[in-house]
Formats: structure tokens, sequence, C-alpha cells
């Protein structure tokens, strides 16, 4: 299948009904500013575009929110254990981007957008959602030029910071993403 534009990567996943249960899921959850995101959409593409017949697996299906005024991480606990009920074999990961600066050691995200922004590979900075009438809405702040052309390169915020390009270093060579997708460059350089 050909990839070239947003709609087309919306439309690739509204064929897959894995993909629809799993923002169905989340969905079910009423989470403000929610997303699915990272991995679950790069994989999807790449593996489209690598011809893969089946599925990549994937180690976790990070789902994200923003709320400020409940930033336990027993709540994400709790958020994931609700999801595991709904769909059990699927590897949930919850978090809320209202308290991932103090984990990442960064200043405050102002959305889940800002912080999907803020992830470390432009080809990762993805989500996808679901709004009230089940279309499906997809946040590329990089854009998806990267992703399409099979580039892992830092985000600005990991390359302009050399403590934080060593972690965007130290996850291509943890995710070996070349060994699961060999068409991939991955850019180890942040000039």
């Amino acid at each position: 299948m050909l990839i070239k534009t947003e709609e087309d990567i919306v439309n690739l996943v509204k064929q897959d009904k894995w993909m629809m249960n799993i923002l169905s899921a989340a969905k079910s959850l009423n989470l403000p500013d929610w997303w699915v995101c990272a991995g679950f959409v790069r994989a999807k593409v790449w593996d489209t575009l690598h011809g893969f017949k089946n599925r990549t697996h994937l180690p976790d299906v990070d789902v994200v929110y923003f709320n400020k005024s409940d930033i336990r991480e027993e709540t994400e606990k709790e958020l994931e254990s609700k999801l595991k009920s709904l769909l059990p074999k699927v590897p949930w990961s919850v978090k809320n981007e209202a308290r991932m600066h103090l984990i990442n050691d960064l200043p405050p995200y102002t959305s889940s957008v800002d912080a999907i922004s803020k992830f470390p590979e432009t080809a990762t900075a993805l989500g996808l959602k679901l709004d009230d009438k089940n279309n499906i809405i997809l946040t590329a702040p990089w854009g998806i030029q990267d992703l399409l052309a099979f580039k892992i390169k830092p985000t600005p915020m990991f390359a302009e910071d050399s403590k934080l390009f060593g972690v965007y270093l130290q996850r291509i060579e943890k995710k070996s993403w070349k060994l699961l997708w060999p068409g991939i460059e991955e850019i180890q350089s942040n000039v």
C-alpha cells in the first residue's frame, strides 16, 4: 500500500480492526486530551511500507492524557487495569503527561500534543485518537516526512540538548529498529 499523506495513515488505521479496538478502548476511559501514540502508529506505517504480512510485536501500547488535577501514578495504573479488563492481550502503558516532565526532568508540558512533540524521535512523535463521532484524528507535530522516509531523527528538543541527544542515541541502540525494519536510516548526528 502506498502511504503519502496523513489521510493515507488515517485510512490505513481505519482498516485495522485491532487498532480500532484499541482506540475505542482508550476513548471509553473519557480521559482529557488523550492519544494512543508513538510505536503504535509508527510500527503500523513501517510494517505496511515494508510489505510485512504480520504485525511487528509492540512491547507496549502507549496511551497518554493530560490532567493537572490528578498526577498520581496510581491513577495511571488504575487506568491500565481498566484497559486490561477491556483488551487483556494488549500491553497497555498509560501516562499522564501533566506529570511526565518530572520523570523526564524537563520543563512542564502544556498538553499531550506538546508532550508528543517532545518525544525523542520525529518518526515516533505521533498520536491517534477518536473524536466524538469516532473519526480518527492524527497528530504529527513534526510532520510525517521522516516517518514515510524511514528516518529515525531526533526531535528539535533532543537534537539541541547534548544530554537529551545522548538519550536519543541510547534509544536507537536499545530499540534495534533497524533489525525490525531494515529500510530505516538512523541519524546519529544532531547537526
